[in-house]
Order: structure tokens, then C-alpha cells, then sequence
């Protein structure tokens, strides 16, 4: 219970902030709130993860009060907004891309999820990535819109591509992070109130895919594949969230997309907009691999695993609202731009 409510005040601190050093503070608070909580089972693999996670972190808060030191340096301001001094802008913008997982510093997102229990790497994966997208929502005039763009392309990219050869489900999740906060990047210079639309619709369907794998009990493909016997309803959904984080039309998943590309768009940024949505297809392919082993059928070669019992206790109300959000927003998409 500390631990969460530390973790939520270093969040609240952070997003409320003005002065650097008090962004700072709530990020290390944060930073520090997260790691009993992925060390908790003491297993080698988790010690590892959180060693892993402290270092970086404690790298990207270092560079984040060295990007604003030297901005108040040369233009005496301490304040969030007024971050102008282009070094600065350069050093913070590679400090919260340390932060978030963007590449190519995304390394150690996959490996500290994959030893973090399934709550934990809930937590890592939307709250965690919040103050960091605050941060960059704050400074968003003042980044370089193309370093930006092309570090939005290339987490597209890898997040892609590294994930199609992964067996491991929080792997999987790792890598579909790092591709959805390339769409949220590309769009920050632009219209920064797009990108946090888009993490939240990612939070909430991120937010779906744990609980459910966390009531199925379920950490590699080889058991989603007989998970299907515990809960066939909720197997049935999990289906639907995959592909509405894969971002298909008729699920809500396909808003934020269809959003960032209209914008785009209009900014003349039509190449950049057709590469990020073929390589979007790159993480569609993983989606529908976990789609198809949750569901459409069992594999053809006879798995070891025995199969499971279906138990008796339902899946619990939080997990059905969010799973009916994350599958039906889209008919919202008319009210977003009034409100953007």
C-alpha cells in the first residue's frame, strides 16, 4: 500500500509541477516506489530486473537535471515551459526517451518487464510512462520535431520487428509498448493533446490485456494456448483487445491511428505517416499470433501441457467495463476533435 501510494504521488508531483527539481523529485520518488515491487519474489530473474531498471533510470533523472541546470544556466529559468536553450531540448529529449523505453534506448523495457510479476508490469507499462509523456506534453514546443520523428519511426520499427520472435507474453507486451509510444512521439510536436489521448485509449487497453492474462494465469504462448478452458468468455475478449491494440477499425484501438494520420497529414508529413502505418503491420502481426493462440484454434502439434480446469470464479466487473471500453469507443471518434 506505501508503495502505490508513493508511486501515485511521485506521478501526481511530477505532472503537477512547474520547477524542474520538483519533476525531478517525483520521478526518483517514483522510480524508487516501483522497484520492491518488481524485486518482490526475489527470484534472480527479478533481482535482475530491478537492478536493471534502477540504473537506467537513475542515468535518464541524472541527464533530465543536467538538461535543466544547463537550461537555467543560460537562461536563468527554472520553470518547465521555458525550457529553450536548443542542448537542453537535445539532452531532455534523450533523457525521457531513457525514461520511456523509446529507441534506441529501449534495451532494458523487455527484460525488466519479463522479470516483473503481472501487476508489476501493468504498472511499468501505463503508470510509469505517464510523468515521462507529462514531461514531454509540458516542453512540446520547444523539442526538435524531427529528432523526434525519427526516434518515433525507428521505436515503430524495432518495437515490430523485435516482436514477432518472442514466445514470452510480457515480452510481446514490451515490445507493443515501445511500438504504440512511437505513434504517441510522432505526433507530440504537432498536437501534444493527441498523444495523450492516445496513451490513454493505450492505457486502457493495456490495462485490459494484464488483468485478463493475470486471471487466466498466463506468462507464455505455449499456455494461452490451453488457457481457452478456464474462462472461454474471457479468452473470447482477449481476442478483441489484441486486435483493438493492433489498432483495427472497428475497435477503438483504430481511433488514436486514424487521428495521428489525419494530422500528419495536414502537416505535410505524408511519407512519415504511410511509414509508421506499414510498419504498424509489423506489430499487427504479433497481435494476431497472440489472437490466434488465445482462441481461433488449438495448435496443430499436440502441446505437453495438460489442460486446464475451468474455475469457477468469474472474471470481475473491473475487467469487463474495461474490456467493453477498450473494444467500443470508436463511435466517440466525432466528439474528440471538439474536445481537442
Amino acid at each position: 500500500l506505501i508503495f502505490i501510494a508513493s508511486l501515485l504521488l511521485g506521478t501526481t508531483i511530477t505532472i503537477s509541477s512547474h520547477h524542474w527539481v520538483m519533476a525531478w523529485t517525483g520521478l526518483e520518488i517514483n522510480t524508487l516506489a516501483i522497484l520492491p515491487l518488481i524485486s518482490k519474489s526475489h527470484h534472480p530473474r527479478a533481482v535482475e530486473a530491478a537492478t536493471k531498471y534502477f540504473l537506467t533510470q537513475a542515468a535518464a533523472s541524472a541527464l533530465v537535471l543536467f538538461s535543466s541546470m544547463t537550461n537555467a544556466w543560460q537562461t536563468g529559468q527554472w520553470d518547465i515551459t521555458q525550457l529553450t536553450h536548443p542542448t537542453s531540448c537535445l539532452i531532455l529529449t534523450s533523457a525521457l526517451a531513457i525514461k520511456l523505453g523509446l529507441v534506441p534506448f529501449h534495451f532494458w523495457f523487455p527484460e525488466v518487464l519479463q522479470g516483473s510479476p503481472l501487476t508489476t508490469g501493468l504498472l511499468l507499462s501505463t503508470i510509469m510512462k505517464l510523468p515521462p509523456i507529462a514531461l514531454l506534453y509540458m516542453t512540446s514546443p520547444s523539442l526538435n520535431p524531427t529528432l523526434l520523428t525519427t526516434l518515433a519511426i525507428l521505436s515503430t520499427a524495432l518495437g515490430g520487428w523485435m516482436g514477432l520472435n518472442q514466445t514470452q507474453i510480457r515480452k510481446i507486451l514490451a515490445f507493443s509498448s515501445i511500438s504504440h509510444l512511437g505513434w504517441m512521439v510522432i505526433i507530440i510536436a504537432y498536437s501534444p493533446k493527441l498523444t495523450l489521448l492516445n496513451f490513454y485509449l493505450y492505457a486502457m487497453m493495456t490495462t485490459t490485456v494484464f488483468l485478463t492474462l493475470n486471471t487466466t494465469k498466463t506468462l507464455k504462448l505455449s499456455t494461452l494456448m490451453t488457457a481457452w478452458t478456464k474462462t472461454p468468455p474471457l479468452n473470447a475478449m482477449l481476442l478483441l483487445t489484441l486486435l483493438s491494440l493492433a489498432g483495427l477499425p472497428p475497435l477503438t484501438g483504430f481511433l488514436p491511428k486514424w487521428l495521428i494520420i489525419q494530422e500528419l497529414t495536414k502537416q505535410d508529413m505524408t511519407p512519415a505517416a504511410t511509414l509508421i502505418s506499414l510498419l504498424s503491420l509489423l506489430s499487427l502481426f504479433f497481435y494476431l499470433r497472440l489472437a490466434y493462440c488465445t482462441t481461433i484454434t488449438l495448435p496443430p502439434h499436440t502441446t505437453n501441457h495438460m489442460k486446464q480446469w475451468r474455475t469457477g470464479k468469474p472474471a470481475n466487473i473491473t475487467i469487463a467495463i474495461l474490456t467493453t471500453m477498450s473494444v467500443m469507443l470508436l463511435p466517440l471518434s466525432p466528439m474528440i476533435p471538439t474536445l481537442i
